[in-house]
């Protein structure tokens, strides 16, 4: 992120805190579609993503100075937010979820035309163990550096590193096994 990216958020962020309401709605336009698209790509789930979204910025409203913007910066602090939000979405809505409908979701077999291959693989991706998904949408997806995606995860480096390594591994088993190419 460029320093007057860091900047513009540490002044944002300190107007916020000294109630300037426009300072916040700006905040929400800087950083709101990432969080979605983050939340969007874990779940490919448009309204769980707008409801977590909106989870993490009034999260924001309550806890104005958990940022501490010499560890990370705040678009990548909102996204560690938005992964413990999805994480407690997640968990409450696996205790309601009837044990067959949770197997249709990992089941789905397609293949052939470009948008039914992204189909498969939007469903793989989903289909990955939590912690394997989160690295691939970040790292592959969300084009965070390992560093990056290491701070949202709050985990070292190696180990975004080495889990993004079995998911490609997962992913490339679960897709040649519906016939996709290698």
């Amino acid at each position: 992120m460029p320093e007057f990216e860091h900047i513009r958020d540490r002044e944002l962020v300190r107007r916020f805190r000294a109630g300037d309401r426009n300072a916040l709605e700006e905040i929400y336009r800087l950083h709101s579609g990432a969080v979605f698209r983050f939340v969007l790509h874990m779940t490919a789930d448009e309204s769980k993503a707008g409801e977590v979204m909106q989870d993490v910025f009034v999260w924001l409203i309550h806890n104005p100075g958990r940022w501490d913007p010499d560890r990370a910066e705040f678009r990548n602090f909102l996204l560690g937010v938005a992964r413990m939000k999805l994480k407690r979405h997640l968990s409450e809505e696996q205790r309601w979820m009837p044990l067959e409908e949770s197997a249709l979701r990992n089941d789905a077999h397609h293949g052939g035309t470009g948008e039914e291959d992204a189909q498969l693989l939007r469903r793989a991706i989903r289909a990955l163990p939590e912690r394997y998904r989160e690295v691939v949408v970040l790292c592959e997806l969300q084009e965070k550096t390992h560093g990056e995606a290491a701070a949202v995860m709050e985990c070292p480096v190696g180990t975004v590193k080495s889990r993004l390594h079995r998911a490609r591994a997962l992913l490339a088993r679960k897709l040649i096994g519906k016939g996709c190419p290698a």
